[in-house]
């Protein structure tokens, strides 16, 4: 969407945008945008702020204001001598261009807010770590490749959330979260992305995926002593819900984890991948302790 009182700014923006493809609304008057905005939310807004006295500023607060619309990017348009000395707290915008309009540099703007908005989406807000697009492509562009990809989570992990309370829970998420990013960061970098809950998915050169899974059990069945008091801690269990809803003796916390080497012969799509590293995974808690499991089959 488009939003400037300026009639050659509108038609010559309008026209160059649809040269890139982008389908354009434009709107000459302010007080239209909002409700046109909540009848057809825009993927993107270029804001004409150089009259300075129309209501656009105005018009982008309440956008911000209102939950559902605050995340539409919006690219604000200004005069040279505006720049410096804008309030950014009053009129909330993602960045901005100067005029006279540099439509190259607007393309480029439109492209790295566009890119910003879907990594921003796609990202898990609690541990921040790539969502599920963004896994599914890294599996996907791994098919054929020496790479191991790596499905984690924690073994007992709901018994622990109903006993200690969804903050311990989201603490005990964000540690794995950062545990697993670090690891594959340190063994040499790779991909770390979060599933949800307590799903997670490292994706790492083959030679070195049995060190990222040494390594991050390693740290986990460490740090994760602290989330206990001594008394539970040398019991090895609290008692809580198991899965059957009935009271039993849950143990400590531990992680899993199913390891597929991308390269396999008899893995022809992304999707069996998914499929035998959750099988590997169901296996993994077999042991009752933290553990990993790699698909060793060649053919």
């Amino acid at each position: 969407m488009l939003v400037t009182t300026d009639a050659s700014l509108a038609t010559h923006a309008q026209v160059r945008l649809l040269s890139k493809g982008y389908l354009v609304v434009c709107i000459t008057r302010s007080d239209e945008v909002l409700n046109t905005v909540y009848d057809d939310p825009p993927d993107m807004m270029v804001v004409d702020l150089s009259t300075g006295n129309d209501g656009s500023a105005e018009m982008i607060a309440s956008l911000r204001g209102d939950s559902f619309f605050s995340a539409i990017p919006i690219i604000g348009l200004v005069k040279p001598c505006d720049a410096g000395a804008f309030e950014w707290e009053n009129c909330p915008l993602d960045d901005f261009i100067q005029l006279p309009l540099d439509y190259n540099e607007l393309f480029c703007r439109i492209s790295l807010a566009l890119f910003r908005i879907k990594r921003i989406f796609d990202n898990n807000p609690l541990t921040r770590l790539p969502g599920n697009t963004s896994i599914q492509r890294a599996i996907e562009e791994s098919m054929g490749k020496p790479l191991a990809v790596c499905y984690l989570d924690i073994n007992c992990f709901k018994p622990y959330n109903d006993v200690y309370g969804f903050g311990r829970g989201d603490e005990v998420i964000r540690m794995l979260g950062r545990i697993i990013f670090n690891a594959v960061r340190e063994s040499g970098g790779g991909f770390c992305g979060h599933v949800g809950g307590d799903d997670f998915v490292a994706i790492v050169p083959m030679e070195r995926a049995e060190v990222v899974c040494q390594t991050v059990i390693a740290y986990f069945d460490r740090i994760v002593l602290d989330l206990f008091d001594e008394e539970t801690k040398a019991r090895g269990y609290y008692n809580g819900i198991n899965r059957k809803g009935a009271m039993d003796q849950i143990p400590l916390l531990s992680v899993s984890i199913g390891v597929v080497p991308t390269d396999s012969p008899h893995l022809r799509h992304a999707a069996k991948v998914a499929e035998v590293a959750a099988d590997l995974k169901a296996q993994a808690k077999d042991s009752k302790k933290s553990c990993y499991i790699m698909d060793r089959r060649r053919g």
